[in-house]
């Protein structure tokens, strides 16, 4: 594992450029990784979206996406180079994102994570999310149930301050 300083971590727009990177995050990440085409459809042709790259010292380490609809957010994806897991970057990344989905207008933020990974579970519980349902059978790789996931956005706890 590289130990990596907060301070180096810049995050930015996610670009066609990064793809390379991205997908091999995503094939490392995910046992059903997202295609190189849904990533160009999600940069090139979908409204909604908001990508971004977490880069370290010029190198890719992360990203995250979600949709920003009317007042709510809806994380797509989120992942971390695996030798740079453990270290307080996917906190750095959800607090970049909801921070992203607060100044674009969202109010909530929802995700879906496989009820066995209890890991990114405890990560999203710490950013105020919350238990909010179940979908059965939406993982195509096994037939896991994914846990529904929301959460209010801190402007919307403080009347939008």
């Amino acid at each position: 594992m590289m130990a990596v300083a907060a301070e180096e971590i810049i995050f930015r727009k996610m670009t066609l450029d990064d793809l390379p990177q991205i997908l091999m995050i995503e094939q490392d990440s995910f046992t059903t990784p997202w295609t190189k085409e849904a990533f160009t459809n999600e940069l090139t042709n979908n409204l909604f979206a908001q990508y971004m790259a977490m880069e370290y010292r010029g190198q890719v380490i992360g990203y995250g996406g979600m949709w920003i609809i009317v007042d709510e957010a809806h994380i797509t994806n989120i992942a971390i180079v695996a030798q740079y897991r453990s270290q307080g970057l996917g906190k750095l990344l959800m607090y970049e994102l909801q921070r992203t989905a607060v100044f674009l207008g969202a109010v909530r933020m929802t995700l879906e994570v496989r009820k066995s990974n209890v890991i990114a579970q405890r990560l999203y519980r710490s950013y105020g999310f919350e238990n909010a349902g179940i979908r059965p059978g939406y993982y195509s790789d096994n037939n896991e149930d994914a846990l529904i996931m929301w959460a209010e956005l801190p402007q919307a706890e403080n009347g939008g301050a």
